[in-house]
């Protein structure tokens, strides 16, 4: 996997496929290559993928000691795309990666061709409430040993051992400490934007997504029946079909 240096990181990215440039990010405590797996296929067929590991993530190395906040993320994504030589990108993101994409949306507005926003909340709760519950380490590897060891191969080869349990913890700080964007920051967001969620989300009730879509000057919603959270590993065939054409509809636009 090649690496970028920018913004005191060495990014791990994998880039892959022809056509306009297309940035996937993927959701805290995961990594891009895994979270995107059942779309890439696809979507190399239309697009360049560029498929960056977050700071602390998989192939990124770095020590949360040293900070860890959503602002760094979109500082991130920033120096990432300009390292690149990127000027105007499509954009998807996953929970974590979805708010980051969201952020850039709202400050940079004339990079984005378009954006996919799955699973993004805006709101506060229940999202602390999931996130105090369930971003605990001592409680995963008590209730759910399996996944922590699998949190554990993803991050500790390149992060160190236990680095895993320091990177949950930083993203819950974090999550809990976040100020969510005013609806006059929402607005800054003029991007053709697809909202997709499941309608089983226990970290994004459906009200909400609704009240985010109309809060966004040109956004569209996708609600996938029967799903939770992570809607492109649970029903990849049915978010594929409208991703897919909601990126290709809003290049169609630039023509």
């Amino acid at each position: 996997m090649p690496e970028l240096a920018a913004n005191g990181l060495r990014f791990a990215y994998l880039t892959e496929g022809e056509g306009p440039p297309l940035v996937l990010l993927h959701a805290a405590t995961s990594s891009a290559t895994e979270d995107w797996a059942a779309q890439r296929p696809l979507l190399r067929q239309h697009f360049t993928l560029y498929l960056p590991d977050a700071r602390g993530h998989a192939g990124t190395r770095w020590d949360t000691d040293g900070g860890w906040s959503h602002r760094m993320l979109v500082e991130d994504l920033v120096a990432f795309v300009d390292g690149l030589g990127l000027e105007r990108f499509c954009v998807a993101g996953l929970s974590m990666g979805a708010g980051t994409a969201l952020a850039f949306a709202m400050l940079h507005p004339e990079r984005v061709r378009s954006a996919v926003l799955a699973a993004v909340g805006v709101e506060p709760e229940p999202r602390n409430s999931v996130a105090r519950r369930l971003m605990d380490p001592e409680r995963l590897e008590r209730d759910d040993p399996a996944w922590a060891a699998r949190l554990a191969r993803r991050h500790d080869p390149v992060q160190g051992e236990g680095a895993w349990r320091k990177l949950l913890l930083a993203i819950r700080d974090d999550i809990l400490a976040q100020r969510h964007p005013r609806p006059e920051e929402l607005l800054r967001a003029r991007v053709p934007v697809l909202l997709a969620c499941g309608d089983r989300d226990p970290w994004l009730p459906l009200e909400q997504a609704v009240r985010l879509q109309r809060q966004l000057p040109d956004a569209r919603l996708f609600v996938a029946p029967g799903v939770g959270h992570v809607i492109v590993a649970e029903r990849p065939s049915l978010f594929n079909q409208a991703m897919l054409q909601f990126l290709r509809s809003s290049e169609a636009g630039h023509d």
